[in-house]
């Protein structure tokens, strides 16, 4: 979720676009071509949650310059680079992620990095 001033402004899932079926119901190429985790993102038919409350916040005019993200997990780097352009400032994750490049960019892009102990 996005968060400005203490208020949600957006919410995002992981999934597959409205409408789209769910691999869950058509199977997953990427576990059918074992693909690593962290890997040929491209190959999936869902969205991350980040991507989602970007496309969200777009859909309803809602502004995401200065925002903080709230994730299950830490950003990869297509979402991460994605995060960087929105103008998120802040991440709070419960859950790592192995993308060492996403760590990268996201240090030099200066968006703070806490993790949640839950």
């Amino acid at each position: 979720m996005l968060v400005r001033d203490k208020k949600i402004l957006a919410t995002g899932y992981n999934g597959a676009p409205t409408g789209i079926r769910h691999c869950e119901e058509t199977g997953c190429l990427r576990e059918k071509l074992n693909v690593k985790s962290g890997e040929r993102h491209e190959l999936c038919r869902g969205l991350h949650a980040e991507q989602n409350v970007i496309i969200q916040s777009a859909y309803y005019g809602v502004a995401t310059k200065g925002t903080t993200l709230y994730s299950t997990h830490k950003p990869c780097i297509i979402c991460s680079k994605m995060l960087i352009n929105a103008g998120v400032e802040k991440i709070f994750f419960a859950e790592g992620y192995p993308d060492t490049l996403a760590d990268e960019m996201l240090a030099e892009a200066n968006i703070e990095l806490e993790r949640l102990s839950i």
